[in-house]
């Protein structure tokens, strides 16, 4: 039976529920902040913060609106993952992965697969990722699904895998989606940093999922919700990713501001000299210059959203600079902090966690050299026969 596009207004939604969310995100910061350790430690979120998430309504942040969902403006996300994120870094990328997916998967899928995951303003969460392909092939009424995946971040709190693959029959890419206990999963996610994301690997083989359970991967045809959802899910991980950048390098200035604070005064103190002082300035100006392209590209964007345009060539090419930019910049006050913390940063602690987290956080193909090179071509005029496929370049035609 074909599926309708959704009926809801073009405009887009800027949530009400958001200043509220905030402030509910401000009071569990404490807890999420004094879990980091134990979190680390078990490879996921412990209970009692996964209780404290869902009690504050963060998950529904990108579910649509008519599915009893926030569907937040790009904006909105990117302030509430960057409070997440500066509250702890592992949390704050497991809450982006969690609530991405959950509200792309309700957005695009089909309706009676829709109202089963979130009918009755319930919803499932959904964990997995789109990046590495498995196959799939046609069967009656869906397809059997065959793969192995990596880095489902919050997989352990999530009821249901999102995952990609190819279509053998066809070629096309499909996102799939299924419940967890249907597959194979492997606790493995033994890393340097991000510890407590629980991204864990899952395989299945010849796994039927119906066909509602699907949607192309490159669509910008909601079947719920507004605007937002008109730009895909590149663009949608997008806004995540660069708002925990944010949160995560803001969180490190204001540790290393407090740490210049205890140690200031003392005999040979470095954060005394001049040169302390000037890259501390570099580093607040990096960080501040980062997060404004974001939320000048974003406003833009939105503006576009709002007018019921999809994102021109421009606009695809800086969104994705503006993250790998905040990404990086990120990176470099990272560094900076870890320069002028001396042996604070050594020790286990909330600097050495931050920081391997941040390490872990650069490791995301979002944010990686192909990307930057893509958007250099773009704004050079070198290649104006190239669309943005995902974060990749592709020439026309192809």
């Amino acid at each position: 039976m074909p599926q309708t596009l959704s009926q809801t207004p073009t405009r887009l939604h800027v949530s009400e529920e958001v200043p509220e969310l905030l402030q509910r995100l401000e009071a569990i910061a404490p807890l999420l902040a004094d879990a980091a350790d134990e979190n680390e430690r078990l490879g996921e979120l412990r209970a009692d913060v996964a209780a404290a998430l869902h009690d504050s309504g963060v998950f529904r942040l990108g579910i649509p609106r008519e599915l009893g969902g926030y569907e937040a403006s790009p904006r909105q996300v990117v302030e509430v993952i960057e409070k997440l994120s500066h509250a702890d870094a592992s949390t704050g990328w497991a809450v982006m992965a969690l609530q991405m997916v959950t509200g792309t998967t309700a957005a695009y899928q089909g309706r009676a697969a829709t109202e089963e995951m979130f009918g009755a303003g319930r919803y499932s969460l959904c964990a997995g990722q789109g990046t590495r392909m498995g196959t799939a092939r046609r069967t009656d009424g869906g397809y059997l699904l065959s793969g192995s995946w990596q880095f489902a971040s919050g997989l352990p709190l999530a009821s249901h895998i999102h995952t990609a693959a190819l279509v053998e029959e066809t070629g096309a890419p499909l996102v799939f989606t299924f419940p967890k206990e249907q597959a194979r999963i492997v606790d493995n996610w033994d890393v340097m940093g991000l510890r407590a994301t629980g991204s864990i690997d899952y395989h299945c083989e010849d796994l039927f999922v119906p066909e509602d359970y699907t949607y192309d991967i490159t669509t910008k045809a909601p079947l719920h919700g507004g605007a937002l959802y008109r730009m895909g899910l590149a663009n949608m991980s997008g806004i995540n990713h660069a708002g925990w950048a944010l949160g995560v390098a803001r969180r490190m200035l204001d540790e290393l501001r407090d740490l210049a604070a205890q140690k200031t005064g003392a005999p040979f103190a470095a954060v005394d000299t001049d040169e302390f002082a000037a890259d501390y300035a570099r580093a607040e100006a990096k960080l501040r210059s980062a997060r404004a392209l974001v939320m000048d590209v974003w406003e833009s964007n939105e503006a576009a959203l709002a007018a019921g345009k999809e994102l021109d060539d421009e606009q695809e090419t800086l969104t994705r600079l503006a993250l790998n930019n905040a990404t990086w910049s990120a990176h470099e006050v990272c560094m900076t902090v870890y320069k002028w913390s001396a042996t604070a940063a050594l020790r286990h602690g909330t600097l050495q966690r931050f920081f391997r987290d941040m390490h872990a956080g650069t490791q995301h193909m979002t944010s990686g050299p192909v990307v930057l090179q893509g958007c250099g071509r773009k704004l050079a005029g070198l290649a104006k026969d190239s669309t943005w496929v995902f974060f990749s370049l592709v020439k026309d035609g192809q």
